[in-house]
Protein backbone atom coordinates (compact mmCIF):
# COMPACT_ATOMS: atom_id res chain seq x y z
CA UNK A 1 0.00 0.00 0.00
CA UNK A 2 1.40 3.38 -1.00
CA UNK A 3 1.99 6.06 1.59
CA UNK A 4 -0.66 8.72 1.02
CA UNK A 5 0.30 10.89 3.99
CA UNK A 6 0.79 14.48 2.84
CA UNK A 7 -0.68 13.56 -0.56
CA UNK A 8 -2.48 16.90 -0.75
CA UNK A 9 0.84 18.80 -0.46
CA UNK A 10 2.30 17.22 -3.60
CA UNK A 11 2.19 18.47 -7.17
CA UNK A 12 -0.08 16.78 -9.69
CA UNK A 13 2.93 15.07 -11.28
CA UNK A 14 4.15 13.78 -7.92
CA UNK A 15 0.72 12.39 -7.07
CA UNK A 16 0.54 10.69 -10.47
CA UNK A 17 3.88 9.00 -9.83
CA UNK A 18 2.59 7.59 -6.54
CA UNK A 19 -0.73 6.40 -7.96
CA UNK A 20 1.02 4.85 -10.97
CA UNK A 21 3.08 2.67 -8.65
CA UNK A 22 0.15 1.98 -6.30
CA UNK A 23 -2.31 0.87 -9.01
CA UNK A 24 0.19 -0.53 -11.51
CA UNK A 25 -0.81 1.96 -14.21
CA UNK A 26 0.78 1.66 -17.63
CA UNK A 27 2.48 4.58 -19.37
CA UNK A 28 -0.54 4.83 -21.68
CA UNK A 29 -2.93 5.02 -18.72
CA UNK A 30 -0.78 7.69 -17.10
CA UNK A 31 -0.79 9.65 -20.36
CA UNK A 32 -4.61 9.52 -20.33
CA UNK A 33 -4.60 11.07 -16.87
CA UNK A 34 -2.24 13.77 -18.11
CA UNK A 35 -4.61 14.71 -20.95
CA UNK A 36 -6.61 17.36 -19.10
CA UNK A 37 -7.79 19.26 -22.14
CA UNK A 38 -8.71 22.90 -21.56
CA UNK A 39 -8.46 22.39 -17.80
CA UNK A 40 -4.80 23.00 -16.97
CA UNK A 41 -3.30 20.92 -14.13
CA UNK A 42 -2.45 23.97 -12.02
CA UNK A 43 -6.04 25.22 -12.31
CA UNK A 44 -7.57 21.83 -11.54
CA UNK A 45 -5.29 21.56 -8.51
CA UNK A 46 -6.88 24.72 -7.12
CA UNK A 47 -10.46 23.63 -7.77
CA UNK A 48 -10.53 20.34 -5.81
CA UNK A 49 -8.23 18.34 -3.58
CA UNK A 50 -5.72 15.57 -4.40
CA UNK A 51 -5.98 16.10 -8.15
CA UNK A 52 -4.40 13.43 -10.39
CA UNK A 53 -6.14 14.24 -13.69
CA UNK A 54 -9.49 15.07 -15.23
CA UNK A 55 -12.33 13.14 -16.81
CA UNK A 56 -13.80 14.11 -20.13
CA UNK A 57 -17.36 14.22 -21.43
CA UNK A 58 -18.44 15.07 -24.96
CA UNK A 59 -19.72 18.62 -25.34
CA UNK A 60 -22.44 18.87 -27.96
CA UNK A 61 -25.03 21.40 -29.07
CA UNK A 62 -28.81 21.19 -28.93
CA UNK A 63 -30.12 22.98 -32.00
CA UNK A 64 -33.56 24.18 -33.16
CA UNK A 65 -34.41 25.85 -29.85
CA UNK A 66 -36.49 29.01 -30.02
CA UNK A 67 -37.20 30.36 -26.54
CA UNK A 68 -39.47 33.39 -26.14
CA UNK A 69 -38.86 34.19 -29.80
CA UNK A 70 -35.06 33.98 -29.54
CA UNK A 71 -33.18 31.29 -31.49
CA UNK A 72 -30.56 29.51 -29.38
CA UNK A 73 -28.05 26.70 -29.57
CA UNK A 74 -27.63 25.15 -26.13
CA UNK A 75 -24.45 23.33 -25.04
CA UNK A 76 -24.91 19.94 -23.39
CA UNK A 77 -22.24 17.78 -21.74
CA UNK A 78 -23.01 14.08 -21.18
CA UNK A 79 -22.01 10.57 -22.21
CA UNK A 80 -25.41 9.03 -23.01
CA UNK A 81 -26.21 8.57 -26.70
CA UNK A 82 -29.42 9.97 -28.21
CA UNK A 83 -30.12 12.65 -25.57
CA UNK A 84 -28.85 15.56 -27.67
CA UNK A 85 -30.42 14.19 -30.85
CA UNK A 86 -33.74 13.75 -29.05
CA UNK A 87 -33.67 17.32 -27.74
CA UNK A 88 -32.93 18.68 -31.22
CA UNK A 89 -35.79 16.72 -32.80
CA UNK A 90 -38.31 17.67 -30.11
CA UNK A 91 -37.37 21.34 -30.40
CA UNK A 92 -37.72 21.24 -34.19
CA UNK A 93 -41.17 19.66 -33.99
CA UNK A 94 -42.62 22.60 -32.01
CA UNK A 95 -41.34 25.26 -34.40
CA UNK A 96 -42.04 27.94 -35.51
CA UNK A 97 -43.52 28.98 -32.15
CA UNK A 98 -40.95 27.12 -30.06
CA UNK A 99 -40.93 27.37 -26.29
CA UNK A 100 -42.29 29.95 -23.89
CA UNK A 101 -40.47 30.24 -20.58
CA UNK A 102 -40.23 32.35 -17.46
CA UNK A 103 -38.02 32.25 -14.38
CA UNK A 104 -38.55 33.62 -10.89
CA UNK A 105 -36.17 36.11 -9.35
CA UNK A 106 -33.01 34.33 -8.10
CA UNK A 107 -34.09 34.00 -4.49
CA UNK A 108 -32.45 31.31 -2.36
CA UNK A 109 -33.42 30.32 1.17
CA UNK A 110 -30.96 29.66 3.97
CA UNK A 111 -31.76 27.97 7.28
CA UNK A 112 -30.43 28.57 10.79
CA UNK A 113 -31.20 25.79 13.27
CA UNK A 114 -31.50 26.67 16.96
CA UNK A 115 -31.75 24.00 19.67
CA UNK A 116 -32.36 24.05 23.42
CA UNK A 117 -34.59 27.12 23.18
CA UNK A 118 -36.11 27.56 26.66
CA UNK A 119 -39.35 29.21 25.50
CA UNK A 120 -40.31 28.80 21.85
CA UNK A 121 -43.22 31.24 21.92
CA UNK A 122 -41.11 33.92 23.57
CA UNK A 123 -38.27 33.30 21.14
CA UNK A 124 -40.57 33.66 18.13
CA UNK A 125 -41.87 36.96 19.50
CA UNK A 126 -38.36 38.24 20.19
CA UNK A 127 -37.24 37.47 16.67
CA UNK A 128 -40.24 39.22 15.20
CA UNK A 129 -39.84 42.26 17.48
CA UNK A 130 -36.19 42.59 16.48
CA UNK A 131 -36.80 41.97 12.77
CA UNK A 132 -35.26 45.27 11.67
CA UNK A 133 -32.05 44.67 13.65
CA UNK A 134 -31.72 41.09 12.40
CA UNK A 135 -32.18 42.10 8.76
CA UNK A 136 -29.69 44.95 9.17
CA UNK A 137 -27.03 42.59 10.57
CA UNK A 138 -27.67 40.01 7.86
CA UNK A 139 -27.56 42.74 5.24
CA UNK A 140 -24.04 43.72 6.25
CA UNK A 141 -22.80 40.36 5.02
CA UNK A 142 -24.48 40.88 1.64
CA UNK A 143 -22.95 44.32 1.04
CA UNK A 144 -20.18 42.97 -1.24
CA UNK A 145 -22.89 41.60 -3.53
CA UNK A 146 -25.18 44.64 -3.48
CA UNK A 147 -23.81 46.13 -6.70
CA UNK A 148 -24.94 43.00 -8.55
CA UNK A 149 -28.40 43.06 -7.01
CA UNK A 150 -27.77 40.67 -4.14
CA UNK A 151 -29.62 41.45 -0.92
CA UNK A 152 -31.41 39.96 2.07
CA UNK A 153 -35.16 40.20 1.47
CA UNK A 154 -36.75 38.87 4.65
CA UNK A 155 -36.80 36.02 7.15
CA UNK A 156 -39.45 33.88 8.79
CA UNK A 157 -39.31 31.59 11.80
CA UNK A 158 -41.07 28.36 12.71
CA UNK A 159 -40.96 25.70 15.40
CA UNK A 160 -40.49 22.01 14.58
CA UNK A 161 -40.56 18.85 16.67
CA UNK A 162 -37.85 16.26 16.13
CA UNK A 163 -36.37 13.18 17.77
CA UNK A 164 -33.83 15.51 19.33
CA UNK A 165 -36.47 17.79 20.73
CA UNK A 166 -37.87 21.14 19.64
CA UNK A 167 -36.13 23.03 16.83
CA UNK A 168 -36.44 26.74 16.14
CA UNK A 169 -35.80 27.24 12.43
CA UNK A 170 -35.08 30.70 11.06
CA UNK A 171 -35.16 30.93 7.26
CA UNK A 172 -33.74 33.85 5.26
CA UNK A 173 -34.78 34.68 1.71
CA UNK A 174 -31.82 36.15 -0.17
CA UNK A 175 -31.61 37.46 -3.72
CA UNK A 176 -28.33 36.05 -5.02
CA UNK A 177 -28.39 37.78 -8.43
CA UNK A 178 -26.67 35.67 -11.12
CA UNK A 179 -24.82 33.39 -8.68
CA UNK A 180 -25.95 29.98 -7.47
CA UNK A 181 -25.69 31.60 -4.05
CA UNK A 182 -24.45 28.93 -1.65
CA UNK A 183 -21.35 30.78 -0.47
CA UNK A 184 -22.99 34.16 0.03
CA UNK A 185 -26.04 32.64 1.74
CA UNK A 186 -23.98 30.45 4.07
CA UNK A 187 -21.67 33.37 4.95
CA UNK A 188 -24.70 35.51 5.79
CA UNK A 189 -26.25 32.79 7.93
CA UNK A 190 -23.08 32.26 9.90
CA UNK A 191 -22.77 36.00 10.43
CA UNK A 192 -26.29 36.54 11.77
CA UNK A 193 -26.54 33.30 13.77
CA UNK A 194 -25.00 34.64 17.03
CA UNK A 195 -27.66 37.38 17.14
CA UNK A 196 -30.40 34.79 16.65
CA UNK A 197 -28.96 32.67 19.44
CA UNK A 198 -28.89 35.63 21.81
CA UNK A 199 -32.47 36.68 21.03
CA UNK A 200 -33.86 33.15 21.30
CA UNK A 201 -31.75 31.88 24.16
CA UNK A 202 -30.98 28.79 22.06
CA UNK A 203 -27.89 27.07 20.75
CA UNK A 204 -26.85 27.60 17.13
CA UNK A 205 -26.54 24.41 15.10
CA UNK A 206 -26.80 24.13 11.30
CA UNK A 207 -26.46 27.27 9.16
CA UNK A 208 -26.90 26.21 5.56
CA UNK A 209 -28.65 26.94 2.27
CA UNK A 210 -31.48 24.66 1.15
CA UNK A 211 -31.44 23.21 -2.37
CA UNK A 212 -35.23 23.05 -2.38
CA UNK A 213 -35.34 26.49 -4.01
CA UNK A 214 -39.12 26.87 -4.27
CA UNK A 215 -38.79 30.65 -4.61
CA UNK A 216 -36.46 30.25 -7.59
CA UNK A 217 -38.58 28.17 -9.94
CA UNK A 218 -38.63 28.08 -13.71
CA UNK A 219 -41.53 27.26 -16.01
CA UNK A 220 -41.60 26.42 -19.71
CA UNK A 221 -44.17 25.20 -22.20
CA UNK A 222 -44.50 24.23 -25.86
CA UNK A 223 -47.27 23.21 -28.25
CA UNK A 224 -46.72 20.24 -30.53
CA UNK A 225 -49.33 20.25 -33.27
CA UNK A 226 -51.12 17.03 -34.10
CA UNK A 227 -50.43 17.56 -37.78
CA UNK A 228 -46.68 17.70 -37.15
CA UNK A 229 -46.28 14.75 -34.78
CA UNK A 230 -49.30 12.55 -35.54
CA UNK A 231 -52.27 11.53 -33.42
CA UNK A 232 -50.59 8.28 -32.38
CA UNK A 233 -47.71 10.25 -30.83
CA UNK A 234 -50.12 12.56 -29.02
CA UNK A 235 -51.96 9.61 -27.51
CA UNK A 236 -48.75 7.72 -26.79
CA UNK A 237 -47.36 10.66 -24.80
CA UNK A 238 -50.61 11.11 -22.90
CA UNK A 239 -50.62 7.40 -22.05
CA UNK A 240 -47.06 7.57 -20.78
CA UNK A 241 -47.80 10.69 -18.75
CA UNK A 242 -50.84 9.00 -17.20
CA UNK A 243 -48.65 6.11 -16.04
CA UNK A 244 -46.09 8.49 -14.54
CA UNK A 245 -48.84 10.17 -12.54
CA UNK A 246 -50.25 6.85 -11.37
CA UNK A 247 -47.07 4.92 -10.52
CA UNK A 248 -43.99 6.12 -8.62
CA UNK A 249 -41.70 3.56 -10.25
CA UNK A 250 -42.47 4.92 -13.70
CA UNK A 251 -42.46 8.50 -12.39
CA UNK A 252 -38.89 8.18 -11.13
CA UNK A 253 -37.71 7.26 -14.63
CA UNK A 254 -39.97 9.88 -16.21
CA UNK A 255 -38.26 12.57 -14.14
CA UNK A 256 -34.83 11.05 -14.76
CA UNK A 257 -35.45 11.54 -18.48
CA UNK A 258 -36.12 15.22 -17.84
CA UNK A 259 -32.88 15.52 -15.89
CA UNK A 260 -30.96 13.86 -18.75
CA UNK A 261 -31.29 17.13 -20.60
CA UNK A 262 -31.17 19.54 -17.68
CA UNK A 263 -28.09 17.98 -16.08
CA UNK A 264 -26.26 18.11 -19.41
CA UNK A 265 -26.83 21.86 -19.74
CA UNK A 266 -26.00 22.44 -16.07
CA UNK A 267 -22.76 20.49 -16.40
CA UNK A 268 -21.77 22.17 -19.67
CA UNK A 269 -22.10 25.60 -18.06
CA UNK A 270 -20.07 24.73 -14.96
CA UNK A 271 -23.00 24.57 -12.58
CA UNK A 272 -23.81 22.31 -9.63
CA UNK A 273 -25.89 19.50 -11.14
CA UNK A 274 -26.13 17.79 -7.75
CA UNK A 275 -27.90 20.80 -6.25
CA UNK A 276 -30.26 20.99 -9.23
CA UNK A 277 -31.03 17.26 -8.99
CA UNK A 278 -31.69 17.48 -5.24
CA UNK A 279 -34.04 20.41 -5.69
CA UNK A 280 -35.89 18.83 -8.60
CA UNK A 281 -36.62 15.51 -6.91
CA UNK A 282 -37.45 17.12 -3.56
CA UNK A 283 -39.90 19.39 -5.37
CA UNK A 284 -41.39 16.38 -7.16
CA UNK A 285 -41.90 14.81 -3.72
CA UNK A 286 -43.93 17.66 -2.26
CA UNK A 287 -47.30 16.05 -1.61
CA UNK A 288 -46.96 12.77 -3.51
CA UNK A 289 -44.05 12.15 -5.86
CA UNK A 290 -45.24 13.52 -9.19
CA UNK A 291 -43.98 14.22 -12.72
CA UNK A 292 -42.14 17.51 -13.22
CA UNK A 293 -43.85 17.85 -16.61
CA UNK A 294 -47.50 18.00 -17.55
CA UNK A 295 -49.25 17.13 -20.82
CA UNK A 296 -52.76 17.82 -22.07
CA UNK A 297 -54.60 17.86 -25.38
CA UNK A 298 -56.32 21.02 -26.56
CA UNK A 299 -59.59 21.24 -28.47
CA UNK A 300 -57.75 20.84 -31.80
CA UNK A 301 -56.06 17.66 -30.67
CA UNK A 302 -52.65 19.33 -30.34
CA UNK A 303 -50.38 18.46 -27.43
CA UNK A 304 -49.47 21.09 -24.84
CA UNK A 305 -46.47 20.22 -22.67
CA UNK A 306 -45.19 22.18 -19.70
CA UNK A 307 -42.61 21.90 -16.94
CA UNK A 308 -42.04 23.55 -13.56
CA UNK A 309 -39.21 22.97 -11.09
CA UNK A 310 -36.68 24.80 -8.91
CA UNK A 311 -33.60 25.91 -10.86
CA UNK A 312 -30.65 27.31 -8.94
CA UNK A 313 -28.07 27.95 -11.66
CA UNK A 314 -25.47 30.66 -12.15
CA UNK A 315 -23.63 32.59 -14.81
CA UNK A 316 -20.99 33.90 -12.38
CA UNK A 317 -18.91 32.47 -9.54
CA UNK A 318 -17.54 29.06 -8.67
CA UNK A 319 -16.69 26.65 -11.47
CA UNK A 320 -18.45 28.93 -13.96
CA UNK A 321 -15.52 31.36 -13.68
CA UNK A 322 -12.87 28.67 -13.21
CA UNK A 323 -13.76 26.42 -16.12
CA UNK A 324 -12.72 27.79 -19.52
CA UNK A 325 -15.27 25.60 -21.33
CA UNK A 326 -18.12 26.75 -19.07
CA UNK A 327 -17.59 30.36 -20.10
CA UNK A 328 -17.42 29.32 -23.74
CA UNK A 329 -20.67 27.36 -23.38
CA UNK A 330 -22.48 30.39 -21.98
CA UNK A 331 -21.10 32.55 -24.79
CA UNK A 332 -22.23 30.06 -27.44
CA UNK A 333 -25.75 30.07 -26.00
CA UNK A 334 -25.78 33.86 -25.71
CA UNK A 335 -26.80 33.55 -22.06
CA UNK A 336 -26.03 36.49 -19.76
CA UNK A 337 -28.19 35.94 -16.67
CA UNK A 338 -29.05 33.08 -14.35
CA UNK A 339 -32.71 33.43 -15.30
CA UNK A 340 -31.91 32.98 -19.00
CA UNK A 341 -29.89 29.87 -18.16
CA UNK A 342 -32.70 28.50 -16.00
CA UNK A 343 -35.16 28.92 -18.89
CA UNK A 344 -32.80 27.16 -21.30
CA UNK A 345 -32.45 24.25 -18.86
CA UNK A 346 -36.21 23.91 -18.46
CA UNK A 347 -36.84 23.94 -22.21
CA UNK A 348 -34.22 21.25 -22.82
CA UNK A 349 -35.68 19.16 -20.00
CA UNK A 350 -39.17 19.42 -21.49
CA UNK A 351 -37.84 18.59 -24.96
CA UNK A 352 -36.05 15.47 -23.75
CA UNK A 353 -39.10 14.31 -21.82
CA UNK A 354 -41.32 14.82 -24.88
CA UNK A 355 -38.90 12.86 -27.06
CA UNK A 356 -38.64 9.97 -24.59
CA UNK A 357 -42.40 9.68 -24.19
CA UNK A 358 -42.92 9.92 -27.95
CA UNK A 359 -40.55 7.00 -28.52
CA UNK A 360 -41.77 4.92 -25.58
CA UNK A 361 -45.41 5.40 -26.52
CA UNK A 362 -44.94 4.34 -30.15
CA UNK A 363 -41.95 2.46 -31.60
CA UNK A 364 -40.04 2.00 -28.34
CA UNK A 365 -36.91 3.74 -27.18
CA UNK A 366 -34.23 1.16 -27.91
CA UNK A 367 -34.12 1.35 -31.70
CA UNK A 368 -32.81 4.90 -31.89
CA UNK A 369 -30.85 4.69 -28.67
CA UNK A 370 -28.95 1.55 -29.61
CA UNK A 371 -28.21 2.85 -33.11
CA UNK A 372 -26.36 5.77 -31.54
CA UNK A 373 -24.90 3.56 -28.81
CA UNK A 374 -23.36 1.35 -31.51
CA UNK A 375 -20.43 3.75 -31.85
CA UNK A 376 -19.63 3.34 -28.16
CA UNK A 377 -19.71 -0.45 -28.58
CA UNK A 378 -17.34 -0.12 -31.55
CA UNK A 379 -14.86 1.86 -29.45
CA UNK A 380 -15.09 -0.67 -26.61
CA UNK A 381 -14.33 -3.41 -29.13
CA UNK A 382 -11.12 -1.63 -30.10
CA UNK A 383 -12.06 0.45 -33.14
CA UNK A 384 -9.71 3.41 -33.27
CA UNK A 385 -10.12 5.44 -36.45
CA UNK A 386 -13.35 7.23 -37.41
CA UNK A 387 -13.62 4.90 -40.41
CA UNK A 388 -13.40 1.78 -38.23
CA UNK A 389 -15.89 3.14 -35.70
CA UNK A 390 -18.43 4.07 -38.39
CA UNK A 391 -18.08 0.76 -40.23
CA UNK A 392 -18.46 -1.37 -37.10
CA UNK A 393 -21.37 0.74 -35.82
CA UNK A 394 -23.17 0.52 -39.17
CA UNK A 395 -23.06 -3.28 -39.21
CA UNK A 396 -24.08 -3.54 -35.56
CA UNK A 397 -27.14 -1.41 -36.30
CA UNK A 398 -27.95 -3.26 -39.50
CA UNK A 399 -27.79 -6.67 -37.82
CA UNK A 400 -29.38 -5.31 -34.61
CA UNK A 401 -26.73 -7.13 -32.65
CA UNK A 402 -24.91 -4.79 -30.27
CA UNK A 403 -22.78 -7.31 -28.41
CA UNK A 404 -19.11 -6.46 -27.90
CA UNK A 405 -17.99 -9.89 -29.11
CA UNK A 406 -19.84 -9.39 -32.38
CA UNK A 407 -18.28 -5.93 -32.70
CA UNK A 408 -14.80 -7.47 -32.32
CA UNK A 409 -15.62 -10.00 -35.06
CA UNK A 410 -16.63 -7.17 -37.39
CA UNK A 411 -13.49 -5.17 -36.55
CA UNK A 412 -11.22 -8.17 -37.14
CA UNK A 413 -12.89 -8.77 -40.49
CA UNK A 414 -12.44 -5.12 -41.51
CA UNK A 415 -8.76 -5.14 -40.58
CA UNK A 416 -8.13 -8.45 -42.32
CA UNK A 417 -9.69 -7.05 -45.49
CA UNK A 418 -7.22 -4.16 -45.47
CA UNK A 419 -4.17 -6.42 -45.38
Amino acid sequence: MADFSGFYKLTVAERQKIIKAHAGLTDAELAALNDMGALKPELADRMVENVIGAIHLPLGLATNFRINGKDMVIPMALEEPSVIAAACRAAKLCLPEGFRAEADEPVMTGQVQLMDVPDLELALRNLDTNRHEILKIAGEYMKPHKRWGGKVLDFHSRALQSEKGAILLVEFDINVSDAMGANMVNTTLEGVAPTLATLSGGKTCLRIITNLAVKRKVRASALWKKGAIGEDVVEGILNGYALARADIYRCATHNKGIMNGIDAVVLATGNDWRAVEAGAHAYASMGEYHPLTRYEKNEKGDLLGSIELPMAVATVGGAVNSSPTAKIALKIAGIKTSQELAMACACVGLANNFAALAALGTVGIQAGHMKLHAKNVAVIAGAQTPEEIDAVAAELAEKKNFGSDFAKEILDRIRQAKK
